[in-house]
This record gives structure tokens, C-alpha cells and sequence, in this order.
């Protein structure tokens, strides 16, 4: 299964939430972008329930998290 997952961090807080958030193995992709959110990550797991343990677990608990906002792929086209 995949995931997209959007995250806000704290002012400067960049570098070291990407440096954790690449250490996370079922994280694809880490993107620092531009707009309402500061990264976007792409994710593969087994089911939802690692993916909820992924989020809950991991990505919230990173000093620097605000919030997240994350989708399951039900398809993929390209």
C-alpha cells in the first residue's frame, strides 16, 4: 500500500525533521516544497495499521511536527 502525507513544521525547524523523517524506511520520497504545507512524503507500507504506527508512532512524535495531513493511494495511474 501507498501514502502521500503532507507536514507542517515549525519555523526552522526544517533540516532536522527531513534528517529524521529520511531515516524512517518506509519513507520513499521526502520533498521540501512550497505553498500551505513545508514537505510532502511519499510512504509504502503493508497495511493500515503500520500505517497508522508510522504516523502515530514516528512522524508526530518528531520534534518540529505541527501537523500532518495524509491520503492513501487507491490507485495509481502513472
Amino acid at each position: 500500500m501507498k501514502a502521500i502525507m503532507l507536514i507542517i513544521v515549525e519555523p526552522n525547524m526544517m533540516d532536522e525533521v527531513c534528517k529524521k523523517l529520511i531515516k524512517i524506511p518506509e519513507i520513499k520520497k521526502v520533498y521540501e516544497i512550497t505553498g500551505e504545507f513545508d514537505i510532502f512524503i511519499e510512504l509504502e507500507f503493508d497495511s493500515i495499521d503500520t500505517f497508522r504506527n508510522i504516523l502515530r508512532d514516528q512522524v508526530m512524535k518528531i520534534e518540529g511536527v505541527r501537523m500532518t495531513q495524509s491520503s492513501v493511494v487507491m490507485s495509481e495511474w502513472k
